[in-house]
């Protein structure tokens, strides 16, 4: 629809609702209805025309107006859709008259008797209806829907009322948030929550938002993960905790990334990372089960069987795999610097060994890993909180699930030793008085925590919007929130 014809109508709109106005209650709010679609198709749905005539249900009940053919109106609710006929010729003269002003997108609100058609269709025999908002913009063409992904993003509202898939994603994330919780507390964790707002910024290396406290006269810091929070939690006593909330980063737009999104992150006394591979593999085998009522699911293009354990490699073996390195090429850092020229790999080379290391990884590597796989041994120089492998001191008990060249979750054997992560504060302070802009900041606090003593520990912080993304088919992180971050709109709408 041209924006010239959508201006028309609007303004026929304008002029119907100033009728309305004119006369009584533009946006009544007493109307009261018995049931929804749902329950109408539940109760009624398989009995007969001759069964209903039986019955002789009467109902009230509401929705959006989605289609209109002569006499036959489709109204939509969140539960779906129900046909009425409105009969004109059954009608006062004024109830007449405001039918025929009636326009796609009204809300109304009907009363009548149930029976079916000779085609066998559900509908509602409508004595009596209130208009009870009128729509002043139309809907998008009924056949070709809200086909502009952009403007879907950014009006979500009008794709959710005209396109299925949408609402179907969003309810399914709430099925597999809801499932998220309950598996959690099934297994003895507690849902806790933690500051947004922080004085610094911890738990993960990435730039923040700051803000500032009038009150206090200081800046603060929306938080780019709970984790530190959580883990003096395990300090304190608590045992097994879990927070599903959102994580804030100041960083680009993407497909996969969003700046606010929604973060599980769980911490487990006494256990090790392994455990939380196999805990991580049993919830998406349950998520995939309980939810979606399959073991296999499709995702763009991508078959995997969640019965089938998950392949478990180090960084340095899918290097080696998939990069044809030899082991000697990992040796020295002037090694690694050779490998990373002959493979193109973009890099600086004051970086340490580690983070040159994975670089070739994330270039080369992760997007080649289809299938479910935990990468483990991450370079201790990327992992300023995970322990110290006992047998390799230069890599972490660390591992990240990847699905679809996309890392969905991030888990490790927790450092608890006070002075080896006083020492790695100060490497990543160090790193950030260098300008590197998502190093951690010096946490004095969290050390003084683990001083007191905090019990061999593992943990994890798996990416929702990620989980959800792959569950529902879902190409692009937007398509899994409601309300995405867009960039600025420069013409007017």
């Amino acid at each position: 629809m041209s924006e010239q014809n959508e201006n028309k109508l609007i303004a026929q709109r304008r002029e119907k609702l100033d009728a309305i106005r004119s006369g009584r209650q533009a946006f009544p709010n007493e109307f009261v209805r018995q049931h929804i679609a749902e329950d109408l198709h539940s109760l009624c749905g398989n009995k007969s025309q001759k069964e209903l005539e039986k019955l002789a249900l009467e109902t009230t009940i509401a929705g959006r107006i989605m289609r209109m053919r002569g006499p036959f109106v489709v109204i939509k609710d969140a539960s779906g859709q129900i046909q009425l006929y409105m009969n004109n010729k059954s009608f006062s003269k004024d109830l007449a008259l405001e039918l025929k002003s009636l326009d796609l997108g009204d809300i109304i609100g009907v009363e009548g008797e149930v029976f079916k058609t000779g085609k066998d269709e559900l509908t509602v025999r409508v004595a009596g209806f209130e208009l009870l908002t009128k729509s002043l913009r139309p809907l998008p063409d009924k056949y070709r829907g809200l086909t502009d992904t952009e403007m879907r993003y950014r009006r979500r509202y009008v794709d959710l009322i005209v396109n299925e898939k949408s609402r179907a994603v969003f309810e399914m994330r709430s099925r597999i948030i809801g499932f998220i919780r309950k598996y959690f507390e099934d297994l003895g964790f507690i849902e806790v929550e933690t500051p947004m707002m922080q004085i610094i910024p911890g738990g993960a290396t990435a730039r923040p938002f700051i803000t500032h406290h009038n009150a206090l006269d200081q800046d603060m810091y929306l938080r780019v993960a709970p984790e530190l929070f959580l883990k003096r939690l395990i300090v304190g006593g608590f045992e097994k905790v879990y927070e599903l909330n959102r994580n804030f980063r100041n960083e680009g737009l993407s497909t996969r990334h969003n700046p606010e999104f929604t973060m599980l992150e769980f911490y487990q006394a006494y256990a090790r990372y392994q455990d939380l591979m196999d805990l991580t593999e049993d919830l998406f085998r349950n998520i995939a089960e309980n939810v979606l009522g399959a073991t296999t699911i499709n995702y763009q293009g991508s078959s995997y069987d969640f019965t089938k354990p998950f392949t478990r490699m180090t960084v340095m073996e899918a290097i080696k795999k998939f990069c044809n390195a030899k082991e000697q090429e990992f040796n020295s850092k002037d090694s690694v610097i050779k490998l990373a020229n002959s493979l193109d790999i973009h890099f600086d080379e004051a970086w340490g060994k580690g983070k040159i290391v994975m670089e070739i990884f994330e270039q080369k590597v992760e997007g080649q890993l289809d299938q479910p796989i935990f990468i483990t041994e991450y370079p201790i120089e990327v992992s300023p909180l995970a322990r110290r492998n006992e047998n390799n001191p230069e890599v972490t008990d660390r591992f990240e699930l990847i699905i679809g060249g996309r890392e969905l979750a991030n888990g490790f054997s927790e450092l608890n030793d006070p002075e080896d992560q006083a020492n790695r504060f100060k490497a990543q302070a160090a790193q950030k008085e260098l300008g590197n802009k998502e190093a951690m900041h010096f946490d004095n606090d969290y050390v003084t925590a683990l001083e007191y003593g905090m019990p061999p520990t593992a943990g994890e912080g798996i990416g929702i919007d990620r989980v959800v993304m792959l569950f529902t088919d879902s190409p692009s992180i937007k398509d899994v929130l409601l309300f995405p971050h867009m960039r600025p709109q420069h013409d007017s709408d």
